[in-house]
């Protein structure tokens, strides 16, 4: 499932870790840490550290280095489904942090991704924009509000914001619509400069949930029906220039699609998610 260079980027071992807890066991593992541990969300999730000397991935209550999704009964293969958007994201272009599928002890896979802010040990400042802009409810907002934020207060406010747009037009592209305000995020470096996180919780919800919205916050004032000219005004008020506005995504769809026919989704959901991924390049008018 993962090749060797990768495992060795990721775990700085040789071999992929072994996971010695099923999915049962998971609520179980989690409410033994209650209070311990520092990540919220709907989804299942649990943070997890590595231990080298027994090439296995453990419940950690704190400093844990990895974040693991398991399966979820109510949507379906969303492992494989993150984990398959977050490889398109990566071979595109589009910084996200290291990230895999593996198999719990009955078999079932869960994603894990490394986390982007900890680093040696150590806690790197991380806000998102739910915290930046006071908000009291995550969908409730635009992505304009985070672009023009973004220009506000990035170290280098030109190239962060077409960082944003990348993300925000893959978003789209991927059929993901619940990209909210808690999905983007800044991190602070040591000499107090600010940047545009990674991207990282891409799922194409639009897959499993078919009357899903475009998009979660809104942008030219709609969360559906989005078209090329919303994200042209959108360009246009973070002063991207047209030239490099869908460079990453141009002529990628067969790319995209050796990626998702790769995946370890299931055959029906490959044939579902390329429609949802053409069918969004028609809409923005992208070149295959």
């Amino acid at each position: 499932m993962m090749n060797p260079k990768a495992i060795k980027e990721m775990f700085g071992a040789s071999q992929a870790p072994e996971i010695r807890f099923s999915l049962t066991d998971i609520p179980i593992k989690v409410r033994e840490m209650v209070g311990k541990m520092s990540i919220s969300g709907v989804q299942p999730k649990a943070t997890v550290t590595f231990v080298k000397s027994k090439s296995e991935l453990v419940i950690a209550p704190a400093g844990g280095e990895f974040i693991l999704k398991p399966q979820t009964q109510q949507f379906p293969h969303l492992p494989e489904n993150e984990n398959c958007c977050m490889d398109i994201a990566e071979t595109l272009g589009i910084d996200v942090p290291r990230h895999c599928l593996l198999p719990l002890s009955d078999g079932t896979l869960a994603y894990v991704v490394k986390r982007f802010d900890r680093q040696g040990g150590e806690k790197i400042p991380m806000e998102n924009f739910y915290q930046i802009l006071e908000k009291k409810d995550k969908y409730s907002g635009s992505l304009e509000e985070i672009g023009k934020k973004l220009k506000e207060i990035s170290a280098v406010p030109g190239y962060d914001v077409q960082l944003f747009f990348d993300q925000v037009a893959l978003n789209f592209l991927l059929g993901n619509g619940d990209a909210h305000f808690k999905n983007y995020s800044i991190l602070t470096d040591d000499n107090k400069q600010i940047r545009l996180s990674p991207a990282y919780d891409i799922v194409s919800s639009k897959l499993v949930i078919p009357d899903d919205t475009d998009s979660a916050l809104t942008l030219a004032g709609k969360k559906n029906k989005l078209a090329r000219k919303d994200f042209d005004i959108f360009a246009d008020s973070l002063k991207i220039p047209e030239k490099v506005r869908y460079e990453k995504f141009e002529g990628k769809f067969g790319m995209i699609k050796e990626l998702i026919q790769k995946s370890e989704l299931p055959a029906g959901y490959k044939t579902k998610f390329l429609e949802i991924v053409r069918f969004r390049y028609e809409r923005l008018k992208i070149k295959e």
